[in-house]
């Protein structure tokens, strides 16, 4: 049975383009999260697999856009492939149908740890350029989200009652960082 090709994004940023990840694939239907590799909350991803049937293919630009670590990757990969859909990853050009030979299973679990090694090598190489900067006085950390005037304004309108979801959103501020600029003691 051929089902229907659905891509699956992921950006770490709202700064990042997603479109160049699946620029040039047929796909019919894109699922995009914007959202950390390590996050567990990814619903663009719970949607694709809601939406998913027997005989599509499931099409990412590369294992790591898809799963946070192995273990991740190969329970995805595994749990596509047992209700018959195919999983084809665009840069590692692998393609895993669930009727996979033990090469095919191999070259996941190999190509997985090695995502997995260098993303955890970039945040070695990030902390350590960090710490670096820190002793040259160099780093500030990241730039703040909101201006002074604005904290006040969020925490002005806190107290008046007003649902703090709601201003997280008007914000452009996750809720965890409303809680953050409410809880300093500027």
């Amino acid at each position: 049975m051929q089902g229907q090709r659905i891509g699956y994004v992921r950006v770490s940023s709202f700064e990042q383009n997603p479109e160049r990840q699946l620029e040039h694939i047929q796909v019919g239907k894109i699922f995009t999260d914007k959202a950390s590799g390590k996050d567990t909350q990814r619903p663009q991803l719970d949607a694709l697999l809601s939406f998913v049937r027997e005989g599509d293919t499931v099409v990412v630009h590369s294992m790591d856009r898809l799963a946070r670590n192995l273990d991740d990757l190969r329970r995805l990969v595994q749990g596509l492939t047992q209700r018959k859909v195919c999983i084809e990853f665009v840069k590692e050009h692998l393609i895993f149908t669930g009727e996979d030979s033990p090469m095919a299973n191999l070259m996941l679990s190999v190509m997985g740890a090695f995502a997995e090694f260098e993303r955890a090598l970039i945040r070695e190489r990030q902390r350590e350029g960090i710490v670096l900067a820190k002793q040259r006085g160099a780093y500030r950390g990241r730039k703040k989200a909101l201006d002074p005037e604005q904290v006040a304004e969020l925490r002005r309108r806190v107290v008046t009652g007003e649902k703090k979801a709601q201003l997280a959103r008007e914000f452009g501020i996750s809720r965890e960082t409303l809680y953050q600029y409410l809880r300093m003691d500027d």
